[in-house]
């Protein structure tokens, strides 16, 4: 039974911001699995370094099950990676509705250069040719979603109510 929407897409595409948005408008949970990561394991680039990017996305799936499993229904805000991880593709096809939040790697890259958080697998200053080669790279598995939002030209607002209606079109619950 799916009882979650899962936001998935590259790193600084949105999905937290319209994922806390989007599960107070449908009035239900809001999970962010990079936080869950940091409450159990501690600072994420710490976890990229100390122990590799598998341990990472072993602990994401950890966080991710816990949700689906025995999580209130609700929103879950996965990391840009998460579903290039096997067990974390197939548990987030089969149990969650997933949406895609679209956004070019350029706007990526400018929303990189204004934030204060450094990507380990992109590092502090990435340049546009390493953005756009990781997100070819993850861009099929992304495809997959039950939904694709073409995010770039949209506000938070528009792109919150585009899931919405298509969660009403499809009888889809929370």
């Amino acid at each position: 039974m799916r009882r979650h929407v899962a936001l998935v897409g590259f790193m600084a595409s949105g999905k937290s911001t319209i994922g806390k948005k989007l599960a107070r408008k449908l009035q239900c949970a809001f999970y962010d699995s990079d936080d869950l990561i940091v409450e159990d394991h501690g600072q994420i680039s710490d976890i990229f370094y100390n122990e590799g990017e598998s341990a990472f996305r072993r602990y994401e799936f950890d966080a991710i099950s816990h949700v689906v499993d025995e999580g209130e229904p609700g929103v879950i805000a996965l990391g840009g990676g998460a579903v290039t991880y096997e067990p974390t593709q197939k548990l987030v096809k089969k149990r969650t509705h997933r949406i895609f939040i679209k956004v070019s790697p350029e706007q990526v890259l400018d929303r990189l250069h204004h934030s204060k958080r450094v990507r380990p697998l992109l590092g502090p200053t990435p340049p546009l040719s390493k953005i756009k080669d990781l997100y070819l790279k993850r861009m099929p598995t992304y495809a997959h979603a039950d939904l694709v939002i073409e995010a770039d030209d949209m506000t938070t607002t528009q792109v919150v109510d585009a899931i919405v209606e298509w969660m009403h079109k499809k009888k889809i619950e929370m």
